[in-house]
């Protein structure tokens, strides 16, 4: 993993990182998805932007998608991995609820240097997930689980096991509330039933009710057969 150069602001590691979040979530990258991620202005965006393409961490083609560079992958790499490795310790050494974690996360991540780095892999077992199920990048543990779709392309009456939470539906407080108090997180085996006014029913196993979700849910939860 690259070290984050000397100065940068952290806006520059929060683009990067949310460039790297746009690609898994199979997103298009491009200023008004920053927009709508961040929920910083356009004017702002670009902004940042510019000086991501100076620093040679992006580059912008005709289409207005923004593409990272070797070292825009990296760093923002370096960023997300932080983020996620953070997150594991906040649930499983402080015990923060899962549904928590993501905005202290955010803060914790441009705090950690190469050299904490090391002592939170020992620490934590070098996880390959963060407790969303989202991949750490760079974990000697990774594996590959095959192809995962979102919760809203699944059909009436599928079983299907969760796989991993979207970042952007982590932002969601009182749905991450709603989702911790269900059960519903990776690993966990459901079947889809009805869907009413855009929410979905949910048969989670070995819950005794079902849980109603709605569209964002459905789109920020991934699942496999």
């Amino acid at each position: 993993m690259q070290e984050r150069s000397a100065g940068h602001h952290p806006a520059v590691e929060q683009y990067l990182e949310t460039i790297l979040e746009l690609e898994e979530a199979g997103i298009t990258p491009m200023r008004a998805r920053l927009v709508e991620r961040l929920g910083v202005s356009a004017p702002a965006v670009s902004e940042t932007v510019k000086r991501l393409e100076r620093e040679g961490y992006v580059t912008l083609d005709a289409d207005r998608v923004l593409h990272l560079t070797a070292s825009g992958r990296a760093y923002g790499s370096t960023v997300l991995r932080r983020h996620r490795l953070a997150e594991q310790l906040l649930v499983e050494v402080l015990h923060v609820p899962w549904s928590e974690v993501h905005d202290e996360a955010c803060r914790l991540e441009h705090a950690i240097s190469d050299n904490l780095e090391k002592y939170l892999v020992k620490l934590l077992g070098d996880p390959a997930y963060s407790p969303h199920g989202l991949p750490i990048p760079g974990s000697a543990n990774a594996v590959d689980d095959g192809p995962v779709v979102p919760l809203a392309r699944v059909a009436a009456g599928e079983a299907v096991v969760v796989r991993r939470i979207d970042e952007h539906l982590q932002t969601m407080l009182d749905r991450m509330r709603a989702l911790e108090v269900g059960h519903l997180r990776p690993g966990v085996t459901v079947t889809v039933g009805g869907t009413e006014d855009g929410q979905v029913s949910l048969r989670i196993e070995g819950q005794p009710e079902d849980l109603v979700v709605d569209a964002h849910v459905a789109k920020g939860v991934y699942v496999s057969a």
